[in-house]
């Protein structure tokens, strides 16, 4: 495997599990879990998605069980939320904004490493996809909520986005340092714009 490729996928993956892990552990301190759990739920979120998409590529043992600096960022993220609470829950709807920036980042780096491992161009798209999504399905189900995937937010169509651009810039033969930011910045910018203006996708009623 090139040792750029893994550089880049590797940075990704820990930025989007930090910005993943802080969002987890919000919504499991707004829930008044206790300090394993909000533990336990920034991991889950912010790990998740990638041990899924590891185990489709055959990346075996996933990263996110083998390699410490996962659960280390986690934790990380987890102890910060923990002491600087009221500073973050300043943010307007921090589980919403860093939940945003870690969807771009994961559904990015997802597909980087997809394709790394020699996937097609649509397998790409789908793990990046579920690299994206998977750890906040996780964390809804734990705290008893509706997955936002299942709601009518602009939620994985943006991560399918993400994860696409970064496809697209592969296959076109972009492969300057600024394309996973690129792809990365389109997939939170959507999910944002969503969020601020409403859009939603249709909903059929009986």
């Amino acid at each position: 495997m090139p040792s750029h490729a893994h550089a880049v996928y590797t940075f990704l993956d820990l930025v989007g599990t930090f910005a993943f892990a802080v969002s987890g552990a919000v919504a499991a301190r707004q829930r008044r879990l206790d300090l394993f759990g909000i533990a336990t739920v920034a991991f889950t979120v912010a790990c998740g998605g990638g041990i899924l998409r590891d185990v489709c590529i055959g990346a075996t043992p996933p990263a996110g069980l083998s390699n410490w600096h996962y659960l280390a960022v986690s934790l990380l993220a987890a102890a910060i939320t923990i002491v600087a609470y009221p500073q973050v829950r300043r943010l307007r709807q921090p589980v919403l904004f860093f939940d945003a920036i870690g969807l771009g980042l994961f559904a990015v780096s997802g597909a980087e490493k997809a394709l790394v491992y020699g996937q097609s161009a649509e397998l790409a798209i789908l793990l990046g996809t579920v690299s994206a999504v998977g750890g906040g399905v996780m964390r809804d189900i734990v705290l008893s909520r509706v997955p936002a995937i299942l709601e009518r937010d602009i939620y994985a169509l943006a991560a399918l986005l993400g994860a696409a651009v970064q496809v697209g810039c592969f296959y076109a033969g972009w492969t300057n340092p600024w394309t996973p930011w690129l792809a990365t910045a389109m997939c939170v910018m959507v999910r944002l714009a969503s969020l601020h203006f409403g859009w939603r996708l249709p909903v059929f009623r009986g």
